[in-house]
């Protein structure tokens, strides 16, 4: 059977320079401590060595907050920005979610059809191709709300896309938040959002 028929057992994903990669299964305390360690390191020369430990506990804290949150929304793989870019830390992360199953729609419709029907209830949906396959891909903006646990308004794209050949059918979601800073230029949220569709082109199934 040629490679395009068969089930893929993994995905690839390249970020963009600067962003770090933290699994979400295992290894995810060793993938925090490096990127702690790095930033540690990359403080200004000047940085007090008395405020160091705080320091490393507040980016500590702050990382462990966030994959507590990738991983409440079924999260596998978390990718955050972890250098600045052109001196500003970026607001932004991407998390890849589990693989989850849906019935078809029909019992011979085939995940076509259960885009179909998820894009015809969800704002903003439009199809995008992801190496080769059909993906559903939405974009809309959520505003703070924290009686729904969203303590800062955001940014949110999420791309949801079919496994190829799964049985039953399963779906990955890639979503990506930027949170919004009041009185920011929308602008800057665009650019965000167009880097995140870059990083989504690299996307492709591995059969290893």
């Amino acid at each position: 059977m040629p490679e395009n028929r068969r089930l893929p057992n993994g995905f690839n994903l390249v970020p963009p320079p600067g962003w770090d990669v933290i699994p979400l299964h295992t290894g995810t305390e060793e993938a925090m401590d490096r990127i702690v360690r790095k930033a540690v390191a990359k403080l200004p020369a000047g940085f007090p060595k008395d405020d160091i430990p705080k320091a490393r506990l507040k980016l500590a804290q702050e990382m462990k907050k966030v994959v507590r949150r990738a991983r409440a929304k079924g999260g596998m793989t978390l990718y955050l920005p972890t250098e600045r870019l052109h001196g500003v830390a970026l607001p932004v992360s991407i998390v890849a979610s589990e693989p989850i199953e849906i019935p078809r729609v029909r019992p011979q419709s085939g995940p076509g059809a259960v885009l179909a029907a998820l894009a015809s209830v969800t704002p903003g949906a439009e199809t995008r191709e992801l190496d080769g396959t059909a993906a559903l891909r939405s974009e809309r903006d959520v505003p703070a709300d924290p009686s729904k646990g969203v303590d800062v308004a955001h940014r949110r794209v999420e791309y949801f896309v079919p496994v190829p050949y799964s049985a039953p059918d399963k779906y990955l979601t890639f979503s990506f938040s930027a949170l919004i800073a009041s009185g920011s230029d929308p602008a800057f949220y665009d650019t965000l959002v167009e880097l995140f569709d870059a990083v989504m082109g690299t996307f492709r199934w591995s059969y290893a």
